[in-house]
């Protein structure tokens, strides 16, 4: 089973409408990202114990590796090749087909903060397998009850 892991939004959380997000400690350390802060390290440890092969699926590219994977304690992980494309495609985020194409044919989660009914739709039609493209509040970032919809879903789907 993928697991296809945005950044920007689902772990480090930005719009929050009073304009305060937890601060932890070391974050930002040298060479670090200065919103690094933001991210809880005890995430890593959370979804690597989801028991899913992790895959960046963010504009950080391989910046994820160096940065954020070192915070959260994970090791190096795949990153999605993004095309490059002029235009995106019309109704679906940019990034919905090449993840249907990365996971080929394989279940997945996919944690995003930008995913729209027009995603779900495209990934019920063109994946064969399982699939749970799962929509986080960016103002907040995963939050226990995103990891209890996630492992409530890997309990359904457990092949993969």
């Amino acid at each position: 089973m993928l697991l296809f892991l945005d950044i920007d939004g689902p772990l480090i959380p930005f719009g929050a409408p009073d304009g305060t997000y937890p601060e932890f400690a070391g974050g930002g350390g040298p060479g670090g990202h200065p919103l690094l802060g933001r991210v809880d390290p005890g995430l890593g440890a959370r979804l690597a114990a989801l028991g899913c092969e992790l895959v960046w699926a963010s504009t950080w590219m391989d910046d994820a590796n160096a940065v954020v994977g070192p915070w959260l304690g994970l090791p190096r992980l795949p990153v999605v090749p993004w095309p490059d494309e002029d235009e995106p495609p019309a109704l679906i985020h940019w990034k919905t087909r090449p993840l249907v194409e990365f996971a080929a044919g394989r279940p997945f989660i996919w944690v995003d903060d930008e995913i729209t009914e027009a995603d779900l739709a495209y990934v019920a039609v063109h994946h064969p397998a399982p699939a749970l493209p799962h929509r986080v509040d960016h103002a907040y970032g995963l939050t226990p009850a995103d990891f209890a919809t996630l492992r409530e879903w890997l309990s359904r789907h457990p092949s993969g």
